[in-house]
């Protein structure tokens, strides 16, 4: 039971021992633990400090891509319907272009054609004109082969000039 009560005596040097030795504690050491721990202190709030500034600088960066990229997708956007615009352009230009010179290609060929069924018109005229002549002199030299014939003709194409 000796062990569970301590003694007077043992309770007064351990006393004066730890007073003694928060005195030493106190003078030495206390200021240094004490700075250690407010430098600690300091450091961790000035680290939680810059990961917050770093957290807000890293969502701005994150905003500003965002935004770069959504500029970059609205010109892209845009390149891509002028140039659909462009393409839309030329192939209506080409076909317009094509439209007009088939009309023209045609017009012209309707008017070759024209020519040149006039000239064959024209043409058959002065052959059938031309067979005519050649069978009518060959008509008339068989029938006139008298002169009775040929001055009856001769009167009667007289005749007839003068009721034209």
């Amino acid at each position: 039971m000796e062990l569970l009560t301590p003694g007077v005596g043992l309770i007064a040097w351990q006393a004066l021992i730890f007073l003694t030795l928060f005195f030493v504690l106190k003078k030495f050491a206390w200021k240094g633990i004490l700075s250690a721990l407010s430098e600690r202190e300091e450091e961790i709030s000035s680290a939680l400090k810059m990961a917050e500034e770093t957290r807000a600088e890293m969502a701005k960066l994150k905003s500003d891509n965002e935004k770069l990229l959504a500029e970059a997708r609205a010109e892209r956007d845009q390149m891509i319907k002028d140039a659909k615009e462009t393409t839309n352009r030329m192939v209506s230009d080409a076909k317009d272009k094509a439209s007009s010179e088939a009309n023209k290609i045609m017009s012209d060929a309707r008017a070759t054609l024209a020519q040149d069924r006039t000239a064959m018109i024209s043409d058959l005229k002065k052959e059938v004109a031309s067979l005519s002549i050649e069978i009518a002199e060959k008509v008339i030299k068989r029938e006139l082969t008298s002169k009775d014939a040929h001055s009856n003709l001769v009167t009667e194409l007289i005749g007839e000039a003068n009721l034209n």
